[in-house]
């Protein structure tokens, strides 16, 4: 099979965990908008959920398939979170932010008493850091923040890691929340709690791509089926 069939084999396994009344979190990215496009056939068939989505991309999916839709605000406690991940190690850590999603993702993620990642087995590896590490920051300032971030990258070792301003048709891209976005390549991330911690300590960050403790659960899609991984 291909990949865009383990992406959706995973996608329809993590319908299994929706149940009627569920306000869901509903993720970015192509193996999560697999998943909103089968959510929709459930609701159109009659299933009762509210949705909350982590980009204005999975918004307009959503809301085109007649998916009823709330904000944090109006539903603060959710009860479960699907979403993909860029890549995710054998602890269920994450890379997330490729898409440019990772502040609304990770946010939605904490407010949801569970996150279940599908996947394909392409994205579970052995240690993160071969994709780059989105790191999203305020718009103010944001050439000296990434000064810091390439400092405290080399403090912890990662001595030659570009810090590279993510541009879009000659400009810097713009998340959805309006902040620029730094990938950092890292080639591998030997502790991945503790560059978050680093990450975390410098102003001007609004928040970096690394999920460490958020996912619960992982739908891997490999030739056998759908596995599940829980996370210890």
């Amino acid at each position: 099979m291909s990949a865009d069939d383990d992406k959706q084999r995973a996608a329809a396994a993590a319908l299994d965990f929706v149940e009627p009344g569920m306000k869901l979190g509903l993720g970015t990215g192509s193996t999560a908008r697999r998943f909103v496009d089968l959510l929709g056939a459930k609701v159109a068939a009659g299933l009762k959920i509210i949705g909350v989505p982590t980009s204005q991309a999975t918004h307009t999916q959503a809301e085109r398939l007649g998916i009823p839709l709330a904000t944090l605000e109006e539903e603060p406690q959710l009860d479960l979170t699907i979403d993909g991940a860029d890549e995710i190690d054998p602890r269920l850590q994450l890379i997330k932010g490729g898409g440019g999603a990772l502040l609304r993702e990770k946010i939605v993620a904490a407010s949801s008493k569970r996150m279940i990642v599908v996947a394909d087995e392409t994205k579970l590896v052995g240690r993160l850091g071969k994709f780059p590490l989105a790191v999203e920051v305020l718009e103010f300032g944001h050439a000296s923040t990434a000064t810091r971030i390439a400092e405290a990258l080399a403090a912890l070792g990662y001595k030659n890691a570009p810090v590279t301003l993510r541009t879009r048709d000659g400009t810097f891209f713009r998340s959805d929340n309006g902040n620029p976005i730094y990938d950092c390549a890292l080639g591998a991330i030997d502790d991945a709690p503790r560059l978050a911690t680093a990450l975390d300590s410098i102003p001007g960050i609004a928040e970096h791509g690394l999920f460490v403790g958020i996912a619960h659960t992982l739908l891997i899609a490999r030739p056998g089926g759908v596995e599940v991984i829980e996370r210890a």
